[in-house]
C-alpha cells in the first residue's frame, strides 16, 4: 500500500488492517462499464445524470444544433434566470455592493426594489452578532489550524444557542439561514485570528463588525489589524464573494445539501455537511492549490518570458515529476465547463485592475501566458473528451494574495459566498417535500458460505 501520509502516529497493527481494506476493498474498473455506472454521477462528456429540478441557477456549457448534435459552446451561468454578466455589470456600474442583492435574489427568486434591499442589508447588520461569550468559549478555547473545521464546529455549536433548532418550516429555516449569512464572516475570520495567535505566534486582535459595512468589507475590516482597505480591494471581494455565491444543485456540497436537507434535519447539520464537502481541495480546496503550483513555478523559472521553458514545467505536472506530483494543472479544466468559464472570464478582468493598482502586472502577465499555454500542453498530453478552459480558481487565489488575504481563509471565504446558495437550495428542497434522496448502488460481491469461527485459517 503507497500513500503520503506520515505513518508516525499510526500503530503498526492500523497500518496492517488498513492494507487488508485495500486488498478487499479494490473493485474492477471494468465493472463500472458493464454495469453503465456513471461514476462520479457523470458520463465520459463530463455531463452530469439528472437528479432534480431547481429553479435557482443553471449552467450552460453545450448547445444543440438543428440536427440534434451537442456543441460545446462558451459557458453560460443564470442566476434566477439572469445571466450573470448583467447582473455583475449591473451593480458594478450603478457603483455599489452586489452580494446582498445576489443573496436576496437567490433567496427570493427576484430581484430587490431599492427599500427592499435596504430593509435587507439592514437585517443582514443585525443578525451580525454572535452570541454572548461564544468568541472566548467557542472560538479561542479550542483553535483549529483549519479555519474550516472551526467553521464547521461553529455551525454546529450555534445548535445549541438555537430555542428551535429543529424546527423546518420554511420561516424558522430562513431565520436560521440569514442569521448563518451574517455570522459566517464573523466565525471564520474569528477563528483565523485565534489560530494566528495561538498556532503562528502572531498579535490577536478582534474587530466588531460595522453595520453600514457590506460584507466584503466587513471581511477586510475585521481581518486587518488597521482595518484599512481601498475600494478597488472591497470590491473585488464583493465581486469574488458574488461569483462564489452559487452554481447549479449538482456541484459537491450543493448536493450535498439537498442530500442532508432531504432527510429531514436540522439546518445546522445540514450546513455543516455542505462544509465538510466544500473543504475538500478537489471542490472548495483548489485555489489554494492553484496559488501554491503557481508559488513553485516561479521559483522554477527563471524567465517568465520562456514559452518552451514554460510548457516543458507544465508538462511534467502532467507526468507527475513536479509541484505535489498529482498529474493535474490546477485551476484549469472543469466538470461542466469546456470552452470557458464565465466567472474566470469576469473575475480575470477585475484582478487586471488590482494588478496594476498593487503593481503586480508582471505576475498577471504570467498567468495569462499559464491560461493560453496549459490547454495547449493538455491537449497534446492527454486524450480529452471536451475542452479545457481556465476555472474560477484559476484567478481568485491570484486575487486573494494580493488582497493579502491569507491562504487558511480561501476555502472559508468561499463559503461564506457559498452560504447563500446552499440556504437556497435548502429551503428549495424543504418547498418541494420530495422523497428522502437514495440512489442506488449495485453489488458486485459474490455470495459465500459462512465459515466457522474454528474452521478460519489464515
Amino acid at each position: 500500500m503507497t500513500s503520503n501520509y506520515n505513518f508516525s502516529n499510526i500503530t503498526q497493527e492500523i497500518i496492517d488492517y488498513s492494507a487488508l481494506c485495500v486488498k478487499n476493498g479494490g473493485i474492477d474498473p471494468g465493472l463500472y462499464t458493464r454495469y453503465d455506472v456513471k461514476r462520479g454521477l457523470r458520463d465520459i462528456n463530463g455531463k452530469g445524470v439528472l437528479a432534480g429540478l431547481t429553479e435557482i441557477s443553471e449552467i450552460i456549457s453545450s448547445k444543440t444544433d438543428a440536427e440534434g448534435n451537442t456543441i460545446p459552446c462558451d459557458g453560460e451561468l443564470y442566476y434566477r434566470g439572469y445571466n450573470i454578466n448583467d447582473l455583475v455589470k449591473g451593480f458594478i456600474e450603478d457603483k455599489r455592493f452586489g452580494f446582498e442583492e445576489i443573496t436576496y435574489l437567490l433567496l427570493f427568486g427576484e430581484l430587490p426594489d431599492p427599500v427592499s434591499l435596504e430593509r435587507f442589508c439592514r437585517l443582514l447588520a443585525d443578525y451580525r452578532k454572535l452570541p454572548t461569550t461564544f468568541v472566548r468559549d467557542i472560538i479561542m478555547k479550542s483553535p483549529s489550524d483549519d479555519i474550516m473545521n472551526g467553521l464547521a464546529r461553529g455551525v454546529l455549536t450555534l445548535y445549541s444557542y438555537d430555542d428551535m433548532p429543529n424546527d423546518t418550516s420554511i420561516p424558522n429555516v430562513l431565520r436560521q439561514s440569514l442569521e448563518l449569512i451574517a455570522l459566517f464572516p464573523l466565525i471564520a475570520v474569528y477563528s483565523y485570528q485565534a489560530k494566528a495567535y495561538y498556532h503562528d505566534g502572531d498579535s490577536f486582535f478582534i474587530h466588531q463588525p460595522v453595520f453600514g459595512y457590506s460584507t466584503a468589507e466587513n471581511i477586510l475590516h475585521m481581518l486587518r489589524p488597521d482595518s484599512n482597505f481601498s475600494p478597488l480591494e472591497a470590491n473585488i471581494l464583493d465581486l469574488a464573494l458574488v461569483l462564489h455565491a452559487e452554481h447549479g444543485g449538482g456541484n459537491n456540497s450543493t448536493f450535498t445539501t439537498h442530500v442532508v436537507t432531504s432527510s429531514g434535519t436540522d439546518t445546522y447539520s445540514t450546513i455543516a455537511a455542505a462544509l465538510a464537502s466544500l473543504k475538500g481541495p478537489k471542490h472548495g480546496g483548489a485555489n489554494i492549490k492553484v496559488t501554491m503550483m503557481f508559488n513553485d513555478m516561479k521559483d522554477k523559472l527563471s524567465d517568465w518570458e520562456d514559452e518552451d521553458a514554460i510548457r516543458d514545467y507544465l508538462t511534467k505536472l502532467l507526468h507527475k515529476e513536479a509541484f505535489d506530483r498529482s498529474g493535474l494543472i490546477y485551476g484549469m479544466g472543469h466538470a461542466v465547463y469546456s470552452i470557458s468559464d464565465p466567472r474566470a472570464a469576469i473575475l480575470r478582468k477585475a484582478v487586471k485592475k488590482l494588478s496594476e493598482e498593487k503593481h503586480m502586472e508582471k505576475e498577471y502577465a504570467f498567468y495569462n501566458k499559464i491560461e493560453r499555454l496549459a490547454p495547449e500542453v493538455i491537449a497534446k498530453e492527454r486524450r480529452i473528451y471536451k475542452g479545457v478552459s481556465a476555472n474560477i480558481d484559476f484567478y481568485s487565489g491570484f486575487a486573494y494574495s494580493m488582497l493579502a488575504l491569507p491562504p487558511e481563509l480561501y476555502t472559508p471565504i468561499f463559503a461564506i459566498a457559498r452560504i447563500a446558495g446552499w440556504s437556497a437550495h435548502r429551503i428549495e428542497e424543504l418547498i418541494n417535500a420530495g422523497k428522502i434522496i437514495r440512489p442506488a448502488y449495485r453489488s458486485v460481491q459474490g455470495h459465500r458460505d459462512y465459515v466457522p469461527l474454528s474452521d478460519r485459517n489464515k
